[in-house]
C-alpha cells in the first residue's frame, strides 16, 4: 500500500480551510524577515517564549520579553497590533503555550515557525546584548 495515498486527500475547499487556518494562527521566519526588511512598522510585535538568559545570549531584533505567566497590564502595554511569537525552535512548544495564554487575554497572535533556531541558521541578523524585561517582571 502506498502510505501517501492510503488516506484519501482532502477536497479542495476543505484543504483550503484547513490551510487558511494554519496561515491565520502561523507564520514563519522569512516573513517575519522580509516584513522586518521594510523598515518602520511591520504591523505586529515579536515576543521571544525562551528564557531571560536565552534572550540576553542572543534574540530577534526588536523582540519583546515579558515575565510568563503573562500578566495583562504588560500584554496591553505592547499596544495592539498583532502578537508574533517564537521560541528556540520546532522541537519547542514554548510559542505555543505563550500564544495560548496571549489568546486568553484577548490577542491576536501568531507562532513563528522555526524559531529562533532557523532565523539564525538562515543568517538573519540576531541582537546579542541584553535588554530590559519589563518593569513588572524585574
Amino acid at each position: 500500500m502506498n502510505p501517501v495515498t492510503t488516506v484519501s486527500a482532502a477536497d479542495a475547499p476543505a484543504a483550503h480551510r484547513h490551510f487558511a487556518g494554519r496561515l491565520s494562527v502561523e507564520t514563519d521566519v522569512a516573513d517575519v524577515a522580509a516584513a522586518l526588511a521594510e523598515g518602520g512598522d511591520p504591523g505586529f510585535v515579536l515576543l521571544d517564549a525562551r528564557s531571560p538568559a536565552s534572550y540576553a545570549a542572543g534574540h530577534l531584533p526588536g523582540a519583546r520579553l515579558l515575565p510568563r505567566p503573562f500578566a495583562a497590564d504588560d500584554v496591553a502595554a505592547l499596544g495592539d497590533a498583532l502578537l508574533v511569537v517564537y521560541c528556540w525552535g520546532p522541537g519547542c512548544n514554548g510559542a505555543t503555550k505563550a500564544a495560548v495564554e496571549l489568546a486568553a487575554l484577548g490577542r491576536p497572535v501568531k507562532e513563528m515557525l522555526g524559531g529562533f533556531e532557523y532565523w539564525e541558521r538562515d543568517g538573519h541578523p540576531i541582537m546579542r546584548e541584553a535588554l530590559p524585561v519589563s518593569s513588572s517582571g524585574g
